[in-house]
C-alpha cells in the first residue's frame, strides 16, 4: 500500500503543479488502533510556483483524491498549513509527529517541527481535544449498543487533553504514551479488552457501553475544564511563518 500511496502523491504533484513537502498517515493506524479494514489517511502540506502566489485569481488551498473504501488522501496548501500553524492548530501539529510519514523535504520538516514547541498553545490544543472527547461521549457513547472504535475516539482525545493540563506540553499523537497517564488498572484493563477487541473487528463492530470508562471520561473532562482557564495562550507573529513560506514556494 505505501508504494500506491507514493504513486497517487506524485500524480497529484504532476497534475496539480505542485511540490509535496510533507505527506503522512493521520488516522487510526497512525494514532496505534487501526481495525483489519480500517483505510488509510493520509494527509499532506504541498507548495505552489511563486508565481501562483503573485496573481489576483485566488486558488485553491486544498488539494484531494475523491474518497474510496481503501484512502482518503487530501492536503493543504502551504499558506493554508501555515496559519493553522500559527493557531496551534492540533489536527496539524498531529500530522507533524505521525510516526508513519510518506513522504518529506527534510529541510522543511526540520525547520516546521523546531517551531512547534513555542508556537503550541496549551489553551487552545485543550480546546479542541475537550470538545472532541465531549461529543463523542456524548453522541456516540450513550446507546445500548455503540461502535467500538468510538471509545478510542472519546479517550485519545481526553488523553490529549488531560497531558495538556497536567504537563502543559504538545501531546504526543500515538495513543499508547498517551494512557500512560492513567493510574486506576481496572481502566487501563478495560482499555486493553477494547483494543483486543478492535484489533480483530471490523469497523463497523459494535460493543455494550463500558460503564467503567464512561465514568472515567466523564471524571477526566470535568477535571480538565476547570484546569483549562489557567493554561497559557500563545500568542505569537508571523515572522518566522513568512520566512519558511517564503523559502519553501521557492522550487
Amino acid at each position: 500500500m505505501k508504494e500506491i500511496i507514493q504513486q497517487k502523491l506524485l500524480e497529484l504533484e504532476q497534475l496539480h503543479h505542485v511540490k509535496i513537502l510533507y505527506a503522512c498517515e493521520s488516522g487510526s493506524r497512525a494514532w496505534g488502533f487501526a481495525s483489519p479494514d480500517s483505510d488509510f489517511d493520509v494527509r499532506f502540506i504541498y507548495a505552489r510556483p511563486v508565481n501562483d502566489y503573485l496573481q489576483i485569481a485566488a486558488t485553491a488551498d486544498t488539494l484531494g483524491l475523491p474518497v474510496n473504501e481503501v484512502l482518503d488522501i487530501g492536503g493543504w496548501d502551504l499558506k493554508k498549513a501555515l496559519q493553522l500553524f500559527l493557531k496551534s492548530n492540533s489536527p496539524l501539529y498531529e500530522w507533524l509527529q505521525s510516526p508513519i510519514v510518506y513522504r518529506q523535504d527534510d529541510a522543511f520538516a526540520e525547520e516546521i517541527k523546531a517551531l512547534m514547541p513555542r508556537y503550541f498553545s496549551p489553551r487552545a490544543s485543550a480546546n479542541h481535544y475537550l470538545s472532541m472527547a465531549h461529543n463523542t461521549l456524548t453522541q456516540d457513547l450513550q446507546a445500548e449498543q455503540v461502535k467500538l472504535k468510538r471509545y478510542f475516539y472519546a479517550l485519545r482525545p481526553a488523553l490529549a487533553c488531560l497531558w495538556i493540563v497536567q504537563k502543559q506540553t504538545l501531546p504526543p499523537m500515538e495513543f499508547e504514551p498517551l494512557r500512560t497517564l492513567v493510574e486506576d488498572k481496572e481502566i487501563q484493563t478495560a482499555i486493553d479488552d477494547l483494543m483486543i477487541k478492535k484489533q480483530a473487528a471490523d469497523e463497523k463492530a459494535l460493543t455494550a457501553p463500558v460503564e467503567a470508562l464512561n465514568e472515567w471520561l466523564i471524571a477526566t473532562l470535568a477535571y480538565c475544564r476547570e484546569q483549562i482557564a489557567a493554561l497559557d495562550s500563545a500568542k505569537q507573529t508571523t515572522v518566522e511563518l513568512d520566512m519558511l513560506f517564503r523559502k519553501f514556494i521557492t522550487w
